[in-house]
């Protein structure tokens, strides 16, 4: 299966407004919002609890203690009262909103983030915390115990190295001694000496447990406190992340909005729907025109070259065909089957070909109107007068007192006539079939504007009869699903459905470039100069009505 990736594209080319403007409209509120925030710093410092990287000894039970101890001193310090010790140290009524105290992975180690937008007070804040965290430990005294206690260690390390100079000394002297009982006497005294070294240096590991260098359960700085250093400066990276979030929101709506969209769009779309082609694309035609003829009145129009470009697919299309009826068909009203219909005839008759166009929808006509004739006689007063054992030449003298000539050498027009209480019954009588049998033999086209589909079933009983069978679209407008029960039930009855045309195709839409759009007027190869076609379509429009009515006066 072959992959067209501008089917997938299609949604952004065809929203492409809506997500420039998003994108752009994200980046300007991004960088307006960045631009009045206020600028925020952030300080850091890390602490360890105990002293075990300091230690040539450590043992599992070291690194256990520490991270349990750890984990208990974070609790601590999110409880309010820590905070409060905080602030009241630093002389501020509340510390700043975002703090983070946290172990680190588990580990002896606390980390204290403060975020403030006063890069000095961030520092000092942190700084501040640690300090607290520190008094909550055994170590944390006063500075007068810690110099007591210092002094305390001093001096029993004076005593420890006296004691282990007496004890080498009374060692040597033993080694000079010669007398049992002096040498009994001095072992005395060296073991006296031993015992007051062991007593001296359990006490000196007691006091120095006391101190930060050497428990277990204290805190030390492993990363002081710096200034806080500024956290929101990429500004450019903010307006890039919301631009670009802005276009995939965009872009999402754009293809929601597209999957939720079930109107035609495209030839391709028809294609894969009906399986049938596009044989024109026919651009929007203004409602405030004065006329949809605009094969009449603005004939170098790109409308009217679309409407000859059908022409042509036509004329090969009918080369085989049973019959040269027409018939134009749509799937619901207002999709442009009247006003193609009515172009077509023109353009046909334009040619050189001799056209009857019928106006076949009996309950809601308009080709009396396209065209500005009267409609008291037409297709219905006809059928009433006609029997089915009638002779192509009387069906044909009533032909002639029911059709209507118009301005276009060639074109004559039967409209509807009065309005009749049986439309379907009439359109698929034998009278019709055989006044149409009469019709194709005595014009080169006959061009049928029947009612939709779905509203009626007049269209599919006259599409068991004419020998070519057109539908049109109207771009953006009919549904998917409507135009796959037109397809349908055209080819329940076996009609001969040649073609859409895809209608009402505008400028920036999927389908147009289906429609060759120019500004300036322009000639068709072989074509001679119209010497009307620099005048406006209203002065055509007025030219045309006027020939209109001097013939059918």
């Amino acid at each position: 299966m072959e992959i067209d990736i501008r089917e997938y594209l299609a949604p952004l080319r065809k929203w492409w407004w809506m997500i420039a403007i998003t994108t752009f409209v994200a980046a300007v509120a991004s960088f307006f919002a960045t631009r009045q925030q206020v600028p925020v710093y952030r300080s850091y410092t890390r602490l360890a609890i105990g002293n075990y990287l300091e230690s040539t000894d450590v043992s599992n039970n070291d690194f256990s203690t520490t991270r349990q101890l750890a984990t208990a001193y974070v609790e601590i310090a999110n409880q309010p009262g820590f905070s409060r010790d905080a602030a009241q140290a630093l002389g501020l009524d509340v510390l700043p909103r975002d703090i983070d105290i946290r172990q680190v992975n588990d580990t002896n180690f606390v980390d204290i983030t403060v975020t403030d937008t006063d890069p000095t007070r961030s520092m000092a804040v942190a700084a501040e915390l640690a300090r607290q965290l520190s008094l909550r430990t055994p170590t944390g005294q006063d500075s007068g115990d810690q110099e007591f206690v210092q002094g305390l260690l001093t001096d029993y390390q004076t005593k420890i190295e006296d004691t282990q100079d007496q004890i080498a000394a009374k060692e040597e002297e033993i080694g000079e001694l010669i007398s049992a009982r002096d040498i009994s006497v001095a072992t005395g005294e060296l073991n006296t000496l031993e015992n007051n070294l062991q007593n001296l240096t359990q006490r000196y590991t007691e006091l120095l447990s006391l101190t930060q260098e050497g428990a277990t359960n204290s805190v030390q700085i492993v990363d002081p406190a710096t200034e806080g250093t500024l956290v929101n400066s990429n500004s450019i990276i903010s307006v890039i992340t919301a631009a670009g979030i802005g276009f995939v929101l965009s872009a999402s709506a754009a293809y929601l909005l597209e999957y939720l969209d079930d109107t035609v769009k495209t030839p391709e779309q028809i294609a894969k729907l009906g399986n049938i082609p596009t044989l024109a694309g026919i651009a929007y035609i203004d409602s405030e025109d004065e006329s949809k003829l605009v094969t009449v009145t603005d004939t170098r129009s790109p409308v009217a070259e679309a409407y000859r470009v059908l022409r042509t697919a036509i004329q090969f299309s009918v080369v085989d065909k049973k019959n040269s009826i027409l018939l134009m068909t749509s799937g619901v009203p207002s999709e442009g089957k009247s006003t193609t219909a009515g172009n077509l005839a023109v353009v046909l008759s334009q040619a050189g070909n001799n056209v009857v166009l019928i106006d076949g929808d009996l309950r809601r006509p308009s080709q009396h109107n396209v065209f500005n004739l009267p409609n008291k006689r037409g297709l219905t007063s006809l059928l009433l007068k006609l029997n089915v054992d009638d002779s192509d030449i009387e069906v044909r003298n009533l032909v002639e007192d029911t059709v209507q000539p118009t301005q276009v050498e060639g074109l004559q027009v039967m409209t509807c006539g009065p309005i009749p209480p049986n439309p379907s019954e009439l359109l698929g009588s034998a009278k019709m079939r055989h006044l149409l049998d009469v019709l194709d033999r005595q014009y080169d086209f006959v061009v049928i504007d029947s009612p939709p589909v779905l509203s009626v079933t007049d269209a599919a009983v006259l599409s068991a009869t004419a020998g070519t069978t057109l539908v049109v679209v109207r771009a953006n407008k009919s549904r998917k699903d409507e135009f796959k029960q037109v397809v349908e039930r055209l080819a329940d009855v076996n009609a001969n459905l040649a073609g859409a045309v895809l209608n009402s195709l505008k400028a920036g839409s999927e389908g147009h470039d289906f429609y060759y759009y120019y500004k300036d007027p322009y000639y068709t190869y072989g074509d001679e100069p119209d010497k009307d076609a620099g005048e406006p379509k209203s002065k055509l429009r007025k030219r045309f009505l006027r020939g209109q009515e001097a013939v059918q006066s």
